[in-house]
């Protein structure tokens, strides 16, 4: 198979969706701003019920991991996840090793 891309909407749809089920609300009422720092590296921070909350690399892993099995089907590791920064933020996953 190769590899799967996930864009940077579908990232934010993933982490939307996992904290929208994490905290019980509508994905309607979760809003993500993604960033990546040189000190930090890959956060995103979420809007829950006018309540702020950053997310570190892992996390935000934990949910496109939970998005791909859900959206495409495909069971993936931690390790076959990697993000990666260029005009915009994007997921690849390697699907090769399935």
């Amino acid at each position: 198979m190769g590899t799967t891309i996930l864009s940077m909407d579908e990232i934010i749809n993933a982490i939307c969706m996992h904290m929208a089920e994490r905290k019980s609300v509508r994905v309607q009422d979760v809003q993500v701003e993604l960033s990546w720092e040189e000190d930090t590296g890959y956060t995103a921070e979420v809007w829950v019920g006018g309540r702020s909350q950053f997310l570190v690399e892992s996390n935000m892993i934990e949910a496109i991991l939970r998005y791909t099995h859900s959206e495409y089907g495909i069971r993936a590791y931690r390790e076959d996840v990697r993000l990666e920064l260029d005009d915009e933020i994007t997921a690849v996953v390697n699907t090769s090793n399935l």
